[in-house]
Parts: structure tokens; C-alpha cells; sequence
């Protein structure tokens, strides 16, 4: 709904009172969350197939009774919607793979297929297909306890460890995430190993068990029939034991996942590649005692949360980025620079700074030398581009008494990122050139997840960076290059298209706060002017803005959904943004930032938080979303903040 069928009595202006009164509150409360050792961890949630795996990984390993089950029945009841499923995100109507897999972990609970919890969800899983519809990972899941069969599954070569990490077929054009989900699977789709006590799930196959095709889904055009026919000679091999390279490729596969686990005992700071480590080492025989085995199991711990009436795993944890984001929201709230605890905080980031350790990014970046940082505690072979950014701007906007220090880091990080970026003149997050669309394409790839090509907001962020710090050492021909890029993926209407946050009012907030503060130039001017224009038309009629996951599916509700407080947050974030570079166009736009304003204002808690159950946080577009749980704090903190400044500057 448009900002001009707003009622005409709206508030023009808060009250000054109550903009101070609810900066406080906001400051007060991200304060309270603050950890001794001076940074900022809140959860991260998911859908509920994550703790679903991991339940099962206890049982693959044979020790489910470390699993508190009261609290783990408990939560997945507690998920469950009024028409039977689960959600892949908050009020999606539900998802047919994330539901069967909750099915799963109550049976696995013990809970009898004639519960009328598991009967009302075997209706919705049925009406949309059954187990035969389902993503290729939740078929490999039941695979492991046969409830599927494994000839349904795509083959994975060992060949594939074999092939040169510079050549087109290697494992480094997968994603960082991909790469690190999939080398571990080359083992167990070898092995296809399956583990008792079996459940059959016989109930969950709408075309009855006896009739299911346990094949690969139908082909939609000549690509995928290639892909099809490939597959099928590789199982042809399978069955005839012609599988070239074999032993070497499986071996590989295993020291590849074993050198690249974190002392923590992470692998790639994120749950999948943590889990499907783990399936590998149990499928190749690996003790439950071995050291590795031991400090996987530690690191998926320290992603559990276990209260009275919840067992539930995040699928990463984000400190470094709850951290850096935090810092930059207290200091646009106003906290003075040189506040002891956000200096405490400065000084956990650069303890955290990534400066030994040649990662997988070093396979295509020859040039560059470490210097970022990572999204967890711990992930010293997968730092990113956006947090490292993030980083760099909340150091910058500290004053640190080891200065130099500072110095050093924001310069070493300047270096790396700059050699990150792509031919295209964008950056990624984690590799450079990152872009066989190809990949999307293989039957195993079916969360259209395997790349990490440049994109928008993550390129905005970079280019924010090296503004807003006065980034000298930053070579400017790439400067130039990036500010291109990110003008050209601008949209027809004016939005930006949001990869990592939901969605075009993520990514038309971060490219304005980029372009912002960049030289004078007319394009950036046009640029502004039209994003500016794109957010006020998308407007909520409370005031505030949002925007539904299912933007991704269907690009026409680009900037429709209810108002929450992220959303609304980056959308003042962009607003101003364009008022304080183009001041004679403020009139234009000052009715919407004062609405927005009002509406954070009128929906913060006493206790200076926000409510937000909707995810506005992007995993992976259309298949996997995220609630972070520190957004609908430091995000309305900062707009709030920024707004208190411009109208001190603005008189």
C-alpha cells in the first residue's frame, strides 16, 4: 500500500521527548545483552529440519539418549501450524520438506504415527505430494534410516576430489557452504549406509510405498535431461563397480573434511557441513571416541539451546556479526566513540581478525593475503566479505587507544577484500568469480544454492566501507568498478535486490547507505533519487514497511508484507541516506521518515526491544530463511539514531 492512502492526521513529527526516550530504552537494552568479553551473540533461528538432523545424527551414532527429549517433543509441537506442517519461514502456509522432516523427529521421539499431531501433519504432507515431492537432502535423510531408498539419489564421484582446483569441474566453483556440505558426502553416498532401528514412514508416500519410482525427479528441459543421463551412466558404474578413482577420491574427500575442521570442531561454522561431516566419519568407520568425532559433537553443541520447554539447534551463530552491527547502531545512537565497552568490544573484534590462515578463497584469490573476519566464533578457512566490512566500519567508528593497531587491521582487511572482488566488478561473500550458474542445474543441486556470484548488498557494503572509513590504501580503480556494478543491478522500478536480507527493501537500503556518502556524481544522484522514490511507494499504512519471503519466489510482491521493525529500520536507514545527500529533495520524503519514525516509536516494548517473529533474513532465496534475533534491535537503534541526528542537523 502506497504512503498517500495514510490517513491525513498522521504525526508529521514525534514528539522530541519520545524519540529520546526510546533511544534510550534501545541503547539500554542492546547494553544488557552485551557478553563480559565485550561482544554481542544473539540467537539465530531457523525451520525446524535443522534440530530434525540433528536429532537424527543421535540416533545415526547411536546415542540418542543424549537428547532431551521432553523439551525436543516439546519444541517441534510447540512449531507445528494450525493446518498440520512446519514453515520454512514465520506464516508461509508451511513446506512439505521441513515437514516431514519434523514428522521424522517425533517418530524418532517416539511419538506413535496415530498421534493426532503427527495424523493432522501426515494430511498436509500428503496433500502436497508426499515424501516423492520432497528436496533431495530430506530424501537422503530418510535414506539413512530406510525410509527412502538410496538408488533416488543423485551419485556423487569421488572422481570430483581428483579434478584440479583451478579447472572448470572443480569443487571450488561450489559455494563455500556447498563445498563444505558436499566433499563430505562423496563417503557416504559410497558407502549409503542405513542404520537401525528403521522407521519406514510408509504413511508419508501419497502414491503408496509399493508404488513409489525411487528415481530422480523428471528432467524440465535438454540441461537437466544431460544432467539425468549422466547421472545414470555413473549408477551404471556403481552397480557394475567401475568407479573410477575410488579409494583416492574417497580418501581425499576424507582428509579434505578432517584439515578443515576448526579447533572448536566446526566445520564451516554452519550446521550442514557440521552434520554431513559427521554422517561421513561415521560412515568410514570413525570411533566415537576419536578426538574428531568428540570435537564435532562439541562444536554442534555449542549450537544447541536447551531451556524448560525447548531443544532446538541454530543453524550458525553470528557474534562477529551481531558484534560489529551492534557497535555501529550504539555509536549512530549517540554512546560516545571511546565508550569502555565498546572499546572492550573493538578490541574482541580485532583478537578475532583472520591474519595466518589461507582459506579455500586462496584457490582462486592468488593475490591476496588473510585479513578478514568470519561470521562465527571460529572459522578461520571461511572468512566473508560482508562481515569483514561490517567489522572495518564498527572499528572505524571507535576510538581505540591502540590506535595503530586499528590501523593495521582495517588496512590488512582493506587489502583482502579488495582482491575479493569479481571480474564483474561486484564482490560475493566468500570466493571470487564464483558463478557457474551451471551448478544449479545438477540434480543434486536442488535448493539452488551452489554458487556465490557477486551481488548487491554485499557489494554495497564494500563500497560503504571504504567511504565511510576513508579507506586511502583502497585502490580506486576497483572502487570505480564496484560503484558500476552496483548502478547497474539497479532495478527498472528502483529497488535493489536483497541476497542476504529480505529482500528489495534490504538491498535498496544497503546500495543508498553505500552510494550516500560517495563522490558527487549525477548517476549516483538519478540512482538515489529513484531508490528513495521505490521505498516511499512500498510504504506500509501504519507507518512502517515490510516485505515477505515469498518476494523471492514471486518478484511482484517486492516490497509487500506487514510492517516490522528491521524492514522499516533499513528503509529509514535508505530515506535518510538520500535527504542528507540531496537536502532539497528532504520535503519530499520527510512525511515518510517521519511515519516510519512514529511507527518504531509506537511498537517498541517497554522494555526497549521490538517484537519481530517474521524472518527477514536470507539464507538461501526461496529455500531457506532466517530469524536473527538481534535485528529488530540494533537495526531500529541505528535508524532511530541517525534520525535524531539529522534533525539536529536539519534545525
Amino acid at each position: 500500500m502506497s504512503i498517500e492512502t495514510r490517513p491525513s492526521d498522521a504525526p508529521t513529527a514525534r514528539p522530541a521527548l519520545a524519540l529520546v526516550l526510546g533511544l534510550r530504552r534501545a541503547t539500554e537494552a542492546l547494553f544488557r545483552k552485551q557478553q563480559p568479553d565485550g561482544y554481542w551473540w544473539a540467537e539465530l533461528q531457523s525451520n525446524v529440519s535443522i534440530t530434525a538432523e540433528v536429532l537424527l545424527l543421535h540416533h545415526v551414532w547411536g546415542d540418542f539418549e543424549r537428547v532431551p527429549k521432553l523439551q525436543a517433543e516439546a519444541y517441534f509441537r510447540g512449531e507445528q501450524r494450525a493446518h498440520g506442517g512446519w514453515e520454512l519461514a514465520y506464516d508461509d502456509g508451511g513446506e512439505v520438506s521441513v515437514s516431514i522432516e519434523a514428522y521424522l523427529a517425533l517418530r524418532l521421539l517416539g511419538v506413535p504415527a496415530d498421534d493426532p499431531a503427527l495424523v493432522r501433519a501426515q494430511t498436509f504432507i500428503l496433500a502436497r505430494g508426499g515424501i516423492s515431492n520432497s528436496r533431495i537432502f530430506t530424501k537422503m535423510h530418510l535414506a539413512l534410516i530406510g525410509a527412502y531408498d538410496w538408488a533416488g539419489l543423485p551419485s556423487l564421484p569421488p572422481l570430483l576430489m581428483m579434478l584440479p582446483g583451478e579447472g572448470p569441474f572443480s569443487i571450488y566453483e561450489l559455494s563455500s557452504w556447498a563445498r563444505g556440505s558436499t566433499v563430505p558426502l562423496i563417503a557416504l553416498f559410497d558407502r549409503k549406509p542405513v542404520y537401525g532401528p528403521t522407521l519406514a514412514l510408509d504413511e508419508l508416500y501419497a502414491e503408496g510405498r509399493d508404488n513409489v519410482r525411487f528415481t530422480l525427479p523428471r528432467p524440465k528441459d535438454a540441461f537437466e535431461t544431460l544432467f539425468l543421463g549422466l547421472d545414470a551412466v555413473m549408477k551404471f558404474g556403481e552397480r557394475n563397480g567401475i568407479i573410477p578413482f575410488r579409494r583416492a577420491g574417497i580418501a581425499r574427500a576424507e582428509q579434505w573434511t578432517v584439515q578443515r575442521q576448526e579447533a572448536t570442531g566446526d566445520w564451516g561454522g554452519i550446521i550442514p557441513a557440521m552434520l554431513n561431516a559427521m554422517l561421513a566419519l561415521r560412515a568410514l568407520g570413525y570411533d566415537a571416541k576419536d578426538p574428531v568425532v568428540t570435537r564435532g559433537w562439541a562444536a554442534i553443541d555449542g549450537f544447541t539451546i536447551v531451556d524448560d520447554d525447548s531443544y532446538r539447534v541454530q543453524p550458525c551463530i553470528s557474534p562477529v556479526w551481531d558484534t560489529g552491527l551492534a557497535v555501529r547502531a550504539l555509536v549512530d545512537a549517540g554512546v560516545p566513540r571511546n565508550d569502555k565497552r565498546l572499546v572492550g568490544a573493538a578490541t574482541w573484534l580485532l583478537d578475532k581478525q583472520i591474519v595466518a590462515t589461507y582459506g579455500d578463497w586462496s584457490v582462486k584469490n592468488r593475490e591476496g593475503k588473510p585479513g578478514g573476519w568470519a561470521f562465527e566464533f571460529e572459522n578461520a578457512w571461511y572468512p566473508d566479505v560482508d562481515d569483514s566490512a561490517v567489522v572495518v566500519m564498527a572499528l572505524g567508528a571507535v576510538d581505540h587507544p591502540d590506535a595503530p593497531r586499528v590501523q593495521a587491521a582495517l588496512a590488512r582487511a582493506s587489502q583482502w577484500i579488495e582482491t575479493m572482488q569479481c571480474k564483474n566488478g561486484g564482490w560475493g561473500a566468500f570466493d571470487v568469480d564464483n558463478d557457474q550458474d551451471w551448478l544449479n542445474r545438477v540434480p543434486y543441486g536442488d535448493l539452488k544454492a551452489m554458487i556465490d556470484p557477486a551481488t548487491a548488498d554485499v557489494s554495497a557494503r564494500v563500497l560503504e566501507m571504504v567511504e565511510r572509513c576513508n579507506l586511502t590504501v583502497f585502490d580506486r580503480t576497483r572502487f570505480e568498478r564496484g560503484l558500476d556494478y552496483l548502478l547497474s543491478e539497479q532495478e527498472i522500478d528502483g529497488a535493489w535486490f536483497g541476497r542476504w536480507g529480505v529482500n528489495y527493501v534490504y538491498g535498496t537500503s544497503g546500495a543508498l547507505a553505500a552510494l550516500g556518502p560517495a563522490r558527487p556524481d549525477g548517476r549516483i544522484d538519478r540512482a538515489m533519487v529513484r531508490g528513495a522514490v521505490w521505498l516511499r511507494s512500498v510504504q506500509n499504512a501504519d507507518g512502517g514497511w515490510g516485505e515477505t519471503t515469498d518476494s523471492y519466489k514471486d518478484p511482484t510482491l517486492r516490497g509487500e508484507g506487514p510492517s516490522t521493525a528491521s524492514q522499516t529500520a533499513w528503509a529509514l536507514i535508505g530515506l535518510l541516506e538520500t535527504v542528507q545527500r540531496l537536502r532539497p529533495l528532504a520535503n519530499d520524503f520527510t512525511r515518510a521518515i517521519e511515519l516510519g519514525v512514529d511507527f518504531l516509536l509506537r511498537t517498541q516494548r517497554p522494555d526497549g526491544n521490538w517484537d519481530e517473529p517474521e524472518f527477514t533474513g536470507t539464507g538461501f532465496p526461496v529455500h531457506f530463511y532466517l530469524n536473527y534475533h538481534q535485528y529488530r534491535l540494533h537495526f531500529p537503534l541505528s535508524a532511530l539514531g541517525r534520525y535524531a541526528t539529522w534533525r539536529r542537523t536539519t534545525g
